[in-house]
């Protein structure tokens, strides 16, 4: 082949290669940008199809990283909650009495009287209007019990966090008087743990654990509250909120804090007052 027709016939070899790849380029392109319409109109109905097929799993084998001090009691959210009342008489929908707890005998004795959830009969401090309560009238009830007439249920040791810590023998509770924050929207409210139900006494897998309340008659309600924790919240009597345990010391002071023999601010605040009566008994006795 002559020299010219050689360069001639590369020439056209390379501007057809160029041709080809520029054609390829711009079919990609074009494949990416309309992959990338489908995928974006595809999206939201794959994200649904996957959360309705494939729902959440907990599994053996399944660990979370360790917790923060901050986080070691997660939220447990969207709880149906039911209104109840020391005193309160049984319902169809509630047929065990509260004249006394699972953990008190004489739960409307020591209580006063019945803590009425009349919200007429009520004082702005979260206390029925005839009498000023001798307990927590901040307090609820969750579906567990950690007790038995011989001693503690054979899980609690495992189930209960703080089980250890706050053991005191086989014969009194390591779960009444825990402290719960509840929460509505953006208010908080702090109670204590005084009485177990709605309805069941043995539902640790939810109370400790990950799963939800049992079904039950009230909408399956996982947790009982009291009228002050109700008004606090500015709850219906049957509402929804979230819950989880708090140690004593992440509690603010609020109304929580005001009346009760067995609530934990007025323990304290009595052993200080003692504390500094003594003190100053002492002072006035060196003195004389």
């Amino acid at each position: 082949m002559k020299r010219g027709s050689l360069l001639q016939f590369l020439g056209i070899w390379v501007s057809s290669l160029t041709s080809i790849f520029a054609a390829h380029a711009l079919m990609a392109k074009s494949d990416i940008k309309e992959l990338t319409k489908t995928s974006k109109k595809l999206r939201p109905s794959q994200a649904q199809a996957t959360a309705e097929e494939s729902p959440p799993q907990w599994t053996q084998d399944v660990q979370d990283p360790p917790a923060k001090a901050a986080d070691r009691y997660p939220w447990k959210n969207e709880i149906v909650t039911t209104t109840f009342w020391i005193g309160e008489k049984p319902t169809q929908n509630n047929p065990v009495p509260n004249h006394k707890s699972s953990w008190d005998g004489k739960w409307a004795e020591n209580y006063g009287g019945t803590d009425t959830p009349d919200r007429k009969n009520r004082t702005s401090e979260f206390i029925p209007a005839n009498f000023v309560p001798r307990q927590n009238p901040f307090y609820v009830a969750l579906p567990y019990n950690d007790k038995t007439n011989n001693g503690h249920k054979p899980e609690a040791k495992q189930v209960i966090p703080w089980f250890k810590k706050e053991y005191k023998g086989p014969h009194k509770s390591v779960c009444k008087g825990r402290w719960i924050a509840i929460r509505k929207g953006d208010r908080v409210c702090y109670a204590q743990w005084e009485d177990a139900g709605p309805f069941r006494t043995d539902n640790w897998q939810y109370v400790f654990g990950p799963e939800r309340p049992l079904p039950n008659l009230n909408k399956g309600a996982g947790l009982d509250v009291s009228p002050a924790v109700r008004d606090f919240l500015g709850m219906e009597d049957t509402d929804v909120t979230d819950w989880k345990f708090v140690d004593f010391d992440e509690i603010p002071t609020g109304p929580w804090a005001s009346y009760g023999d067995n609530n934990t601010f007025v323990i304290n605040r009595r052993a200080a007052e003692s504390q500094v009566a003594a003190v100053k008994t002492n002072e006035k006795a060196a003195v004389d």
